[in-house]
């Protein structure tokens, strides 16, 4: 089964600091293609947290700071495609499905890529920033799951012989 990311909230400051911040648990790209069509002058207040730090829900099309990897059957991963598409159509004025398909699968290949050989519920977060030639330079940190922490000993149980 592939993997895929998966939004994540550890409190509430997703809230606070997006204009729309993602529900837990709705599936998610990077999402920096929201931000191509704008000068670095125009990214301002939540905009530019969502710029800086953001991953776009597929469901809410809202922001996360966080996303984890998680499976996903292939007709799930199949129909993200398709409300990708829908959303590229609806929201930026693709001309038709046909064309935002192949957009909206790279979308969703690129964020299978980041999933793909980290095991489930390993954390990631992005940085986003200008480069010096105006593109848009992301940088993904993984972190991994907390059940794969190694923990030190803290004590051990030793029998006394009396029982």
């Amino acid at each position: 089964m592939p993997s895929f990311l998966r939004t994540i909230r550890l409190d509430t400051s997703d809230s606070q600091i997006f204009e729309a911040a993602a529900g837990p648990g709705e599936w998610a790209v990077p999402g920096g293609f929201e931000f191509c069509e704008l000068e670095p002058d125009e990214i301002r207040g939540k905009t530019r947290q969502a710029f800086a730090n953001g991953f776009l829900s597929l469901e809410s099309f809202g922001r996360s700071t966080l996303v984890m990897v998680a499976e996903i059957a292939e007709n799930e991963l199949e129909a993200l495609v398709q409300a990708l598409a829908m959303h590229f159509v609806s929201v930026y004025g693709a001309p038709d499905l046909a064309a935002a398909l192949p957009v909206a699968r790279g979308e969703i290949d690129f964020a299978a890529e980041l999933a793909q050989g980290q095991p489930p519920n390993t954390l990631l977060s992005v940085s986003r920033a200008h480069d010096d030639a105006g593109g848009i330079r992301e940088e993904f940190r993984v972190m991994p799951s907390p059940a794969s922490a190694q923990h030190a000993l803290v004590w051990d149980v030793v029998e006394d012989g009396n029982g």
